[in-house]
């Protein structure tokens, strides 16, 4: 009998095959080795695959693809519910062959060789930025300890930072031996920092989607280019508000018995690091309002007005994503809101 659909269970070495026929009846268990799975799919016929978006998944999904199959990614969590029993390999791979079929389920879109440089480009500069952030915290603390405070930010540990390099008589000969190594330490992060934030204007300079959002308050090169790298054109959510919950910056409800209830938190869902990189940049412009109200629109002064800063800040963030979303699907250009 044809095969109509698989289901595959991923892994490092060993993978797990499943397959049924038109009559939902399994005609293909197999564990086929890294080496062998090119060639075992290239020898069947067009078919849907499903598989879990875990590790490795884009990769699989553009080279199955390649060979004429119809490959459909899934979250993992939505895959989840139809796994049997205890979790084994071929239930997973069962588990996904099930769930592909289902009209309901959600799928996740195959990521481009580009979009996923561009995705480590983002990680990589995420983690030398946490790095970066324990030398400045260990060099605050131990300059506190001496008497020697400085503000907050950037400016502040470029203080502490030549009162180290100059070697001033205020620290302690004894304590510039742990010091020196974690100003050097700071500066080479720094750098490092500074390539990779090059390279990412760089190429929001050559993308015009990406320099159009860069037009939005609070959406700078950063957000423009993270934002693209993680949904392309947008097109797989069906309206703003889907991308916004996607991101994580819609409100939980808890409906029951008839009765809406929406909880006061967001369900921080999704992409973990593009929603920070929203609520930095619109913590960012909200602090602008405040110093100049005449700035922001008439909607985020009401809002700053009557509720805590915090609240305004991911409400403004929620409304970012939404245009966002807008402008990659309609191909406009940013439109201020016009003054009350």
């Amino acid at each position: 009998m044809q095969v109509i659909r698989f289901g595959i269970d991923l892994a490092k070495n060993v993978f797990q095959v499943q397959g049924v026929d038109a009559t939902e009846h399994v005609v293909v268990q197999r564990q086929p080795r890294r080496a062998q799975v090119v060639k075992f799919f290239a020898a069947q016929p067009p078919a849907l695959i499903g598989m879990e978006a875990c590790g490795s998944a884009h990769h699989w999904g553009r080279t199955l693809s390649a060979l004429g199959h119809e490959v459909k990614l899934m979250p993992p969590t939505y895959v989840k519910p139809y796994v049997k029993r205890n979790k084994n390999d071929a239930r997973d791979a069962q588990a996904c062959c099930e769930a592909v079929s289902r009209p309901d389920m959600r799928f996740v879109p195959i990521k481009t060789v580009e979009q996923q440089y561009a995705r480590a480009l983002h990680r990589s500069r995420d983690l030398l930025v946490r790095q970066r952030t324990q030398p400045a915290n260990a060099i605050r603390g131990h300059l506190y300890e001496m008497g020697l405070a400085s503000p907050q930010g950037a400016a502040g540990i470029e203080r502490l930072l030549l009162l180290i390099e100059t070697q001033d008589e205020a620290i302690p000969a004894a304590l510039l031996i742990c010091l020196a190594p974690l100003a050097g330490q700071w500066r080479a992060l720094d750098g490092e920092i500074g390539k990779l934030d090059k390279q990412i204007l760089a190429q929001v300079r050559q993308q015009r989607a990406a320099l159009r959002l860069t037009t939005i308050p609070s959406v700078g090169p950063i957000i423009a280019h993270a934002t693209i790298a993680a949904i392309g054109d947008g097109r797989q959510f069906g309206s703003a508000r889907d991308f916004a919950a996607w991101v994580g910056l819609t409100r939980k409800n808890h409906d029951t018995g008839g009765k809406h209830r929406l909880t006061g938190h967001i369900s921080r869902a999704g992409d973990g690091g593009l929603r920070r990189l929203l609520i930095l940049g619109a913590s960012s412009w909200l602090r602008q309002v405040r110093a100049k109200p005449d700035k922001g629109s008439t909607w985020i002064r009401g809002l700053l007005a009557r509720r805590p800063v915090r609240v305004a800040v991911v409400a403004q963030a929620a409304k970012t994503a939404r245009i966002i979303w807008a402008m990659l699907n309609s191909g406009q250009e940013y439109r201020a809101p016009a003054a009350a």
